[in-house]
């Protein structure tokens, strides 16, 4: 993904691309080493709020000094071990009907209370973008499910996003868990709220939520060591990682790189070249301007992709009545990012291409005549311009003014195509030991998985590679086949009259032929998807068919027809 870091003085709007990497490993990890701990210690998933799994032994794990006793108190039985040698220390409990709100006490050299405890279901919630996306980016879609969503008995914890390449780690760097509420839920993936939802209202027993799902990454970066041995490239790749010089060297260098390129594009960039004739001016003189109809992308040039800045304007009138208004300006999606002004004010800014423009107009800013619409387009690489097949138009309490159409446009700057940062997030093995293996000792109900668009290059291999991953954890888990339910592919990029080869169909049917493997259900999406945006905002949808096939798989509910 494309982030960029927003910088504005007083006279300028400076966009430049910052790279969201992650510390070295060395310096991010929480390591799995022996705990020198003087006092009792919890890992983060033990918390305040969290669900504990219904109907089977939980395991409460933690670390205290060497050999020192522990008691732990909980639901009117008490429980009793003492630390190893390295002190560490685990107990496990005996199953428990669904219900609270519990306490748990547990004591050492100190004491430390858990309140808010529920009974219940726990769920893994992994994958990429589609998992990770949370109901904010969909919230004008499901504005009356937000307001309703007061539920203390579905809750999230959201695991940090970070890697290690070195070792599984024993604990995650932060975390707690959150009761929805019209708030909260905006945090949680969307994805995963509908579907704890619609098992919530079935079954009227807790769900709880551990959202592990990082944007853009492969299957391979979610297995752990052991079993990517059966994927030498992979495996290979994983041990190059694991040097933090590498890595250090290699996250300098696209800094280097990036920072630079967005030095030299602000530099070259015409529309900023004149402070007295600056193109987001509501009188800049457009005279001179090309024209284009929007939504749309900007031509090619020999064939190749222009790069660099394209600055597009659009005069529209409004009505006296609008004029105090405040509105919605609503830009479809933009390739790749984008500044916007109205009559010369800045409104705002998106720094990659994915997410939908909402942006918001204060009242003030437009007049009846002559309004000036503003947009500043940069593209990195392949072709720019305005998503296709989306809506953009300014929103009033009532009424639509539709912006489509024919707008002006003028080269900034052109730029050859900047070679993207190197996603060292995304390298095989490091988002299972930071992400997955802090997690194994929390028993769940099952996992429920979206992931794939990032392993379409190779779809034939992922036939496998899924089998692994699924086979994977739940020996990581220790729990036997716990369900194991994903969502095949929805469909994404143009459709086409006859038959053609689709790496994107090919990953569907080795998402299918994983249905051998007991235990585990698909949510098919071919229907829900939308053809001009890999992140469909139709999550709702998914979330059902996910719980569809809970109730078979993890219910046993053969009343209800899951597929």
């Amino acid at each position: 993904m494309k982030n960029i870091l927003i910088l504005k003085s007083s006279r300028f709007l400076f966009v430049f691309l910052f790279i969201s990497l992650y510390l070295p490993a060395q310096n991010n990890a929480i390591s799995n080493a022996v705990h020198t701990v003087s006092e009792l210690k919890l890992p983060k998933l033990i918390s305040d709020g969290m669900i504990l799994q219904r109907n089977m032994p939980v395991k409460i794990w933690g670390w205290a000094s060497p050999n020192e006793a522990i008691t732990l108190n909980f639901n009117h039985s008490d429980y009793r071990t003492s630390a190893d040698s390295n002190g560490n220390w685990e107990i496990s409990l005996a199953p428990q009907e669904a219900g609270g709100p519990y306490s748990m006490t547990i004591r050492a050299s100190n004491s430390i209370t858990i309140n808010n405890i529920l009974i219940g279901d726990v769920w893994i919630c992994s994958g990429q973008s589609n998992m990770e996306l949370p109901v904010e980016r969909v919230a004008p879609v499901y504005e009356q499910e937000i307001e309703a969503a007061r539920n203390p008995y579905i809750r999230h914890f959201e695991v940090p996003k970070t890697y290690n390449f070195n070792e599984p780690q024993a604990d995650l760097k932060f975390g707690r868990w959150i009761e929805a509420d019209p708030v909260s839920v905006l945090d949680f993936s969307a994805v995963a709220y509908f579907f704890a939802k619609e098992l919530y209202d079935r079954y009227q027993i807790p769900i709880g939520l551990i959202n592990a799902a990082l944007g853009g990454s492969p299957a391979e970066a979610w297995i752990s060591e052991d079993s990517l041995k059966r994927y030498p490239a992979y495996y290979e790749e994983a041990q190059r990682f694991k040097a933090p010089d590498l890595i250090n060297q290699i996250e300098t260098d696209d800094r280097h790189r990036i920072f630079t390129w967005y030095e030299e594009l602000y530099k070259k960039d015409k529309g900023y070249s004149d402070p007295s004739n600056l193109w987001y001016s509501a009188d800049v003189n457009t005279s001179d301007w090309r024209t284009m109809n929007v939504p749309g992308y900007w031509a090619m040039e020999n064939n190749k992709p222009v790069n660099g800045v394209m600055w597009f304007e659009k005069k529209i009138d409004v009505s006296a009545s609008l004029v105090n208004q405040p509105a919605k300006l609503i830009l479809g999606c933009i390739v790749d990012a984008d500044s916007v002004y109205i009559n010369g004010k800045f409104i705002g800014t998106t720094s990659y291409q994915y997410p939908p423009r909402r942006y918001d107009v204060p009242s003030g800013i437009l007049k009846e005549k002559n309004n000036s619409i503003t947009v500043r387009i940069i593209s990195n690489s392949g072709r720019g311009g305005f998503v296709e097949d989306k809506f953009y138009g300014l929103v009033f309490d009532g009424q639509t003014i539709d912006l489509s159409g024919e707008w002006k446009y003028k080269q900034g700057a052109q730029m050859e195509a900047l070679k993207g940062e190197t996603f060292i997030r995304w390298k095989p093995l490091g988002l299972y030991n930071a992400m997955i293996a802090p997690l194994v000792n929390y028993s769940i109900k099952g996992a429920i998985w979206y992931q794939g668009e990032a392993n379409t290059r190779n779809p034939l291999e992922y036939r496998n590679l899924f089998a692994t991953l699924i086979n994977d954890w739940r020996s990581k888990w220790k729990q036997g086949d716990f369900p194991f339910l994903f969502v095949q592919l929805a469909n994404f990029m143009k459709s086409y009259d006859q038959p053609t080869e689709s790496n994107w169909a090919a990953l569907r049917e080795s998402q299918l032929k994983t249905l051998e493997l007991p235990n585990t259900g698909m949510a098919v999406a071919i229907d829900i998807g939308e053809w001009n945006d890999i992140h469909p905002l139709n999550k709702q949808d998914v979330g059902k068919r996910l719980a569809l096939a809970a109730h078979k798989w993890a219910y046993n509910n053969d009343e209800i027809e899951f597929s």
